[in-house]
């Protein structure tokens, strides 16, 4: 079947991953849905979202800063993604229910971890080799084709001579000194929302090789996480949901902004942009705004009184009191009122950069003099600034991890039986 082509075609097929076998999958363990395109309607979503709607998305969220090219391709193969996941064991949550309503993306059944599971298991049924806690430390190119990698497992590094190479890496998130070289002091705050094995090494070599880069340093997906969460693999759960039923009081206890003049779910990229830029911050709900707003995966802190939460939170109380009047006597929809209160201490969460590598249509990673390495290939979040230069669309992620992974991986296995095969040549 088409789905195993690549497999099929590729002599002995492995693959390397840092993590260790409990945390395989980076980011995508954290998914929930996926962006895909369709002419009619599916047995997962309604209407039609065609390539022309999602390219128009894709442009406006990144104000242009796509390929346009690059990204009508990927578009285009995401229609196919559902049949090809279901035929790797994968299974799609059907619409309705507690599921958002939603035209253009589909959920998975068990989330991210069920998909990454189902792929692995097909993997290993395929004949898939794969090696747990191996890190990629080095990649040599010749004549413009890679001829080695180092790759390091069991204490040792041993030299490995693919005849092709997919780098699937992911970002450089996971790297805090490499956050604040590129993000300043703020970075420190950051919460990574995602694993933390995405260290950038891969994308390292790659650019220290000569590969041209993609997007722009310095430039994220940010969300407002609860502060109390862990450092890294939060996930989803951690994000705070509650900012538009309560005040968002800075340190000394002022409000900071509007918490309802963006109503749409771009209202979380927002403060994410504000906590960075403003320092963390605390989100205050009285006992109507607690209950009207969704249930969090950590405990509120509360309080009987405003005095005893700014405390216990650490706020200048008068100021908080102060910000409280003020905001009640706005007449908005939420007010801060009604005891108890609660608290939700919030911080910066990274969701990915906007870095990476570039690539051409067939996802071969391009040099920096505008050739493409002949036998080295790239997908995921380690090309994904080519198509999403900044911004960002919901599912849309996973579409290029997979769309361009499938391209990636079967482009390769064809260059491995092409009698044209790159070939170094020796001096």
């Amino acid at each position: 079947m088409r789905r195993h082509c690549a497999i099929s075609r590729s002599r002995s097929p492995w693959r390397s991953s840092s993590a260790p076998r409990a945390l395989r999958g980076g980011n995508a363990r954290h998914a929930r849905n996926l962006r895909l395109m369709h002419a009619a309607p599916t047995e997962l979503m309604p209407g039609v979202y065609d390539e022309a709607e999602f390219l128009a998305e894709l442009q406006r969220v990144t104000e242009g800063e796509t390929d346009t090219s690059l990204a009508l391709v990927l578009i285009r193969a995401s229609a196919n993604i559902p049949d090809w996941l279901a035929g790797c064991g994968v299974a799609f949550q059907p619409p309705g229910g507690s599921l958002p309503a939603s035209r253009k993306t589909a959920y998975f059944l068990g989330g991210g971890k069920a998909v990454v599971n189902a792929l692995y298991a097909e993997a290993d049924r395929l004949g898939v080799q794969v090696w747990h806690e191996a890190e990629v430390v080095g990649l040599a190119l010749v004549d413009g084709g890679l001829v080695s990698a180092g790759l390091r497992r069991n204490g040792a590094t041993q030299l490995v001579r693919p005849r092709t190479l997919v780098a699937a890496a992911g970002g450089h998130q996971a790297d805090l000194d490499w956050l604040t070289r590129d993000f300043g002091p703020a970075a420190e705050r950051f919460a990574i929302r995602g694993t933390p094995f995405d260290t950038g090494r891969v994308l390292r070599l790659l650019l220290a090789a000569g590969a041209e880069p993609a997007g722009a340093a310095g430039r994220g997906h940010l969300v407002a996480v609860d502060a109390r969460g862990p450092k890294f693999d939060g996930g989803i759960v951690t994000r705070v949901e509650a900012i538009p039923f309560g005040l968002v009081a800075g340190r000394d206890g002022r409000r900071l902004d509007d918490e309802t003049a963006d109503s749409n779910r771009t209202h979380f990229a927002k403060w994410g942009r504000i906590l960075a830029e403003r320092g963390d911050a605390v989100l205050i709900l009285d006992a109507e705004g607690e209950r009207r707003a969704p249930v969090p995966a950590i405990e509120p802190i509360r309080a009987a009184t405003l005095d005893e939460l700014a405390a216990k939170v650490g706020l200048q109380p008068e100021a908080l009191k102060a910000a409280a009047t003020a905001f009640n006597a706005e007449g908005g929809a939420a007010c801060i009122a009604t005891p108890p209160f609660a608290a939700i201490p919030m911080c910066p969460g990274l969701t990915f950069t906007h870095f990476g590598v570039a690539v051409d249509e067939a996802m071969r990673v391009r040099r920096s003099d505008g050739q493409g390495v002949a036998n080295l290939f790239a997908a995921g979040a380690i090309m994904a600034a080519c198509v999403l230069g900044r911004g960002y669309l919901a599912g849309l992620g996973l579409t290029i991890a997979i769309a361009s992974g499938r391209i990636a991986g079967e482009a390769a296995a064809r260059l491995e039986h092409s009698p044209q095969k790159w070939e170094p040549v020796l001096r």
